[in-house]
């Protein structure tokens, strides 16, 4: 597999636990906030177009939705 192919293997999952919560790029920034992580929308967009995010961040956004599993 080629490096394109595991960025889509990671944002996958993300994207589809923002789209099952309705949650958009915005209101996922706003949920960032109280933990302490800075991000804008914008930047939200790129990172999980592009796939590339560290593991950290993915963390950091599942906890953010309130994702438990």
């Amino acid at each position: 597999m080629v490096d394109k192919d595991w960025q889509d293997r990671v944002k996958r999952p993300l994207k589809a636990e923002l789209k099952r919560r309705g949650i958009g790029c915005r209101e996922l920034a706003e949920k960032l906030e109280p933990l302490g992580i800075h991000e804008t929308e914008r930047n939200i967009a790129n990172k999980i177009s592009r796939g590339g995010f560290t593991a950290t961040f993915l963390v950091q956004c599942l906890i953010a939705i309130g994702c438990t599993n």
